[in-house]
């Protein structure tokens, strides 16, 4: 299945959802690192951090991302979206963080931003005084009806080749959001997949 791809167009502006169609490659033997043929960024003894499982459409070659504009897709849709996941990976030339969903695809932004607050409460989050590519999702939620949480675990344990680590910041009214704390400001890229779906955030180095 070919991902939808939602790019920005150039360093300003606001970009919209677009079709790129991507060939899809095979699984190889190794390629079991979060969404691909990646380069797992080392641990303190050097052995390479094992942080998810590829799906074979995520393997596909793909450029290096380009732009920094925000990006924003709208969703007219009634029930939300169900984060049940995060996972990250590094790979060459770029970080990619796969937010796993059910129940179809919601609207998304994502941008760069210095600041980071709990939606909510407003509480600021601590970005150590690193930029922040802030993702939302609407609507969407990352629980139960009964309230029981779905996105559980640590989707990074340690630094990428860009990405330092990725912060829950909301699930509140139809809203999740989240920020990808990076070293730097670099282009991004999104994409969406199905079956299963899930949003792709690809970070360059």
């Amino acid at each position: 299945m070919a991902p939808l791809a939602a790019c920005g167009a150039g360093s300003g502006g606001t970009a919209t959802a677009t079709i790129s169609p991507e060939p899809t490659a095979p699984v190889r033997p190794g390629e079991d690192t979060a969404s691909g043929p990646a380069t797992p960024a080392p641990s303190a003894s050097g052995t390479p951090a094992a942080t998810g499982s590829a799906r074979p459409d995520e393997l596909a070659p793909t450029p290096l991302p380009t732009s920094t504009a925000p990006v924003r897709v709208e969703r007219d849709r009634g029930e939300p979206a169900v984060v049940t996941g995060v996972r990250a990976g590094r790979h060459e030339g770029f970080d990619r963080v796969v937010v796993d969903l059910k129940g179809g695809m919601p609207g998304y932004t994502v941008r760069w931003v210095d600041e980071l607050e709990q939606d909510g409460s407003g509480k600021p989050l601590d970005l150590r005084g690193h930029p922040c590519l802030y993702v939302l999702l609407t609507p969407a939620q990352a629980h139960t009806d009964d309230g029981t949480p779905t996105w559980t675990g640590t989707p990074l344990t340690q630094p990428l080749g860009n990405v330092s680590r990725i912060l829950r910041a909301g699930d509140f009214e139809g809203r999740v959001s989240a920020g990808i704390v990076a070293g730097s400001r670099t282009p991004f890229r999104v994409r969406e997949y199905t079956r299963p779906d899930r949003l792709v955030i690809d970070v360059a180095h």
